[in-house]
């Protein structure tokens, strides 16, 4: 092959130019070129280290305040049902008192119409013998023709009333 016959002049100086082109490539990238990429490796991982860690610390600070924010939550919740349920109990309260006024307010009016019930009864029994003596009277006068004693009409009316009210 005539590319490899190291016999020739030129193969044989394109090789050790090649050498020296290699080796001054490697000493040129092992001395400056990868040291510059190893410190942009190193400041890149710092930078993301410190992101992650300002990140956990942010993520701490939203947890905390998350929890914070809950336990408010659930405290006001807990006072406005303590509230409520003393609204409630207050109102039922309020609302048992007026029953209680109205109710004794109303058996009054109840005892008052009770009583009035009974002396309406009472004048009405009253008038009731009253008006059963004279009933009495003229129905006696007419069948019979005479008049009639009064005691002895007053006297059976009550009888009949009596015995009306046994029963």
């Amino acid at each position: 092959m005539p590319q490899l016959d190291f016999a020739n002049e030129l193969t044989l100086a394109q090789v050790v130019w090649l050498v020296l082109i290699f080796l001054a490539l490697y000493l040129l990238l092992s001395r400056w070129a990868l040291p510059m990429v190893g410190a942009v490796l190193e400041h890149r991982a710092a930078t993301i280290a410190t992101d992650l860690d300002a990140a956990r610390q942010s993520k701490d600070a939203a947890d905390a305040a998350v929890a914070e924010l809950t336990a408010a939550t659930r405290s006001a919740q807990a006072t406005a049902t303590a509230q409520i349920a003393g609204a409630v109990a207050t109102a039922k309260e309020a609302a048992a008192a007026q029953a209680g006024v109205l109710n004794e307010r109303l058996d009054a009016q109840i005892a008052a119409a009770e009583q009035r019930i009974a002396a309406a009864r009472a004048a009405a029994l009253g008038a009731l013998g009253q008006v059963a003596g004279d009933t009495a009277e003229a129905v006696v006068s007419r069948l019979t023709g005479n008049t009639i004693d009064r005691a002895i009409v007053a006297r059976a009316v009550a009888s009949a009333m009596t015995a009306r009210r046994a029963a």
